[in-house]
């Protein structure tokens, strides 16, 4: 076995355990556990050691493995941390909560991104807690009138059964829907619509994701409908229904493109390095002498570049490394030397107007 899948291993194994202390601290020794929800649980179980395993495996490629050392170590830099606190916190707002960078590209692929992504927040704020134990009801000695919430065991606020607030906390899980399907509606059509996403489109990647949250959405809905107007009509076959559509996208989380939502976090880091690449020293060309990128980037790129097994360096030039040519010299350098190459091969001498006119490349 690679070191690499050795570590992952490790630390899938770590972040389960975890979990399965944090269920039985939570639920105080499993007494707050419904075991009904057991099949949940261990769905969750496997998803935490598959996404932590395939994480760790990600965060190890050279450049995933650079990018997230070097924003780590850029974030944390006493001279820029409280700029990197603020503009952290407001890309976060930006690209999470309100997905800008979906909505830039048009409006359609941005509300139907919004609503899934809080439907599927919601629902997975108001689930896990409750499948763990974390959260449960009870009513208190003598009160038949109020509920009162304990979080980890511990009580914490108290609502009436029939009041406002207990009506939206517990229907929460049919305001995620109501958020999810309208999303799915809005993101199926455009992948049926459009003929340029649908030449790149995977049923895995594309429809299926969409078949799995809408199946749970839907099946979430009949169950409520059930026990509220249809006196609890079908409702063994539907919470059956609903538990296999809930586990199977559990169990698919970490191998489809779910997956990018844990990804996704780590652009802030990427962000980050490129605002203080572009703020610090800046590598200049060998050749024409003027910026053309970080000298940290640059540096960086020559690393991974070796660890990747590609090898550039530069034998009796003016530099020790191709990456410290700017893209533009490097294009006028390639048409000097196919230049010479044809000038050899007709038999000219080098200074023909051939390599004259890649010279003046240099300067375009």
């Amino acid at each position: 076995m690679r070191r690499e899948s050795l570590k992952a291993i490790i630390l899938g194994v770590i972040s389960t355990a975890l979990l399965g202390v944090l269920v039985a601290i939570g639920s105080r020794n499993l007494a707050h556990f419904d075991a009904a929800l057991v099949g949940y649980t261990f769905a969750t179980l496997f998803a935490v050691f598959a996404i932590t395993y395939r994480y760790a495996i990600w965060l190890q490629r050279p450049p995933t493995a650079l990018y997230w050392r070097r924003g780590w170590q850029v974030f944390l830099d006493p001279r820029h941390f409280g700029r990197n606190i603020r503009e952290g916190f407001k890309r976060f707002v930006s690209a999470f909560a309100l997905n800008n960078f979906i909505w830039r590209r048009s409006w359609r692929r941005g509300l139907a991104h919004w609503l899934i992504m809080w439907g599927c927040v919601t629902a997975a704020l108001v689930t896990f807690p409750l499948v763990f134990g974390w959260i449960h009801f009870a009513t208190e000695p003598g009160d038949f009138e109020h509920y009162r919430v304990f979080v980890f065991g511990f009580p914490t606020i108290k609502f009436a059964v029939d009041g406002f607030p207990g009506f939206l906390l517990f229907h929460a899980l049919v305001w995620s829907a109501l958020l999810v399907i309208p999303g799915v509606m809005i993101a199926m059509y455009r992948r049926m619509r459009d003929h340029g996403a649908g030449a790149l489109q995977q049923f895995g990647e594309d429809f299926l994701p969409l078949i799995l949250l809408f199946s749970i959405s839907m099946t979430g809905l009949m169950m409520t409908a059930s026990y509220t107007w249809m006196k609890g009509y079908g409702y063994d076959f539907l919470a059956i229904l609903h538990a296999v559509t809930v586990i199977f996208t559990l169990l698919w989380l970490p191998f489809g493109k779910f997956f990018h939502i844990f990804q996704r976090p780590a652009q802030l880091g990427v962000s980050l390095y490129r605002d203080i690449g572009a703020k610090s020293e800046q590598a200049k060309c060998a050749r024409c002498n003027k910026e053309y990128a970080s000298r940290m980037h640059v540096e960086d790129l020559i690393i991974v570049e070796r660890q990747l097994g590609y090898r550039y360096e530069l034998e009796n030039q003016s530099t020790d490394h191709y990456q410290r040519i700017c893209p533009q010299c490097r294009r006028a350098m390639l048409a000097l030397a196919q230049g010479r190459l044809w000038d050899e091969s007709r038999g000219f001498p080098r200074s023909q107007p051939v390599a004259d006119v890649a010279e003046m490349l240099a300067g375009e």
